[in-house]
């Protein structure tokens, strides 16, 4: 019988293969492979990880927004067009924190550039995302530093923003993995306002924390404690007995920026000053 053989690949070439479930694994693999191996090229020695909601705008875009809005309404006074008014308003309100997670991040990287470069220590880490995830790359950005963006595959589009650092950019396909990321090298954990989002990835590292799998010095802000205190009555908890005195005490909170800043460099420098060299 004679003829040319067919040529075979390997399996790591078949694109149909490799999209396949029982190619799951593998795909998982490489989601913690190649941000391990990214982050040793860029000697990052830990992260302070900054949560908050992507749909939170800066005051520049807030007060466009409602500008534009309030010329329309000179020819449209609709009930929809109020309704869209008064979210303006709101918006522009909350665009407060935008402006002082960008704050609050440029003064970490700042601080975190003068202990130097071997390994980096503090980088910031966000979703990668719009919102408040944008401003955390940004402030670091406005401080000459590196930045981390884990951002997701999404259904809806959602670009990772302008302001990471090309080179520690990361794009997730399983959320897990991406929590993973999160958890594995943050010294702190800074959460500003948010949604259902923002509840889970938080939720997920005080779990972690209240049952061992994580080091207990891991420092948790909440920031905005007047809005977090509405949508999260922690100290009924307590009073239920739901979660433990000890437990509310892994929570610590601010208000304003040098709050914030004061709380991280001290809890930092009182207990993560040597680098644990994971990466």
């Amino acid at each position: 019988m004679s003829g040319k053989r067919p040529e075979i690949e390997p399996p790591y070439r078949d694109l149909e293969f490799m999209d396949s479930l029982p190619a799951r694994p593998v795909r998982i693999l490489t989601e913690y492979i190649d941000p391990l191996q990214r982050l040793r090229s860029e000697n990052v020695g830990d992260t302070i990880v900054i949560f908050g909601s992507a749909r939170i705008h800066s005051r520049e875009q807030a007060l466009a927004r409602l500008k534009g809005l309030r010329n329309k309404g000179k020819t449209e006074a609709s009930l929809r067009h109020r309704e869209a008014v008064r979210d303006a308003r709101a918006a522009l309100g909350m665009s407060r924190y935008y402006e002082e997670a960008r704050e609050l991040s440029r003064r970490i990287t700042s601080w975190s550039m003068s202990l130097g470069e071997q390994p980096k220590r503090f980088v910031v880490c966000s979703g990668g995302g719009p919102g408040i995830m944008e401003a955390a790359n940004r402030g670091a950005a406005d401080a000459g530093g590196k930045s981390i963006g884990l951002s997701i595959e999404l259904p809806h589009e959602q670009r990772p923003n302008a302001y990471i650092s090309p080179e520690l950019n990361f794009m997730f396909h399983y959320f897990f993995m991406r929590k993973l990321w999160f958890a594995q090298m943050a010294k702190a954990l800074i959460v500003f306002p948010g949604g259902f989002g923002t509840i889970d990835e938080l939720g997920e590292l005080l779990t972690l924390m209240q049952t061992g799998k994580l080091q207990q010095r891991v420092l948790i802000l909440i920031y905005g404690r007047k809005f977090w205190d509405r949508v999260l009555n922690w100290k009924h908890m307590v009073r239920c007995g739901t979660i433990t005195r000890r437990e509310y005490a892994l929570l610590q909170f601010a208000d304003t920026v040098d709050e914030a800043f004061s709380r991280i460099r001290d809890g930092l420098e009182a207990h993560h000053m040597k680098p644990d060299r994971l990466v």
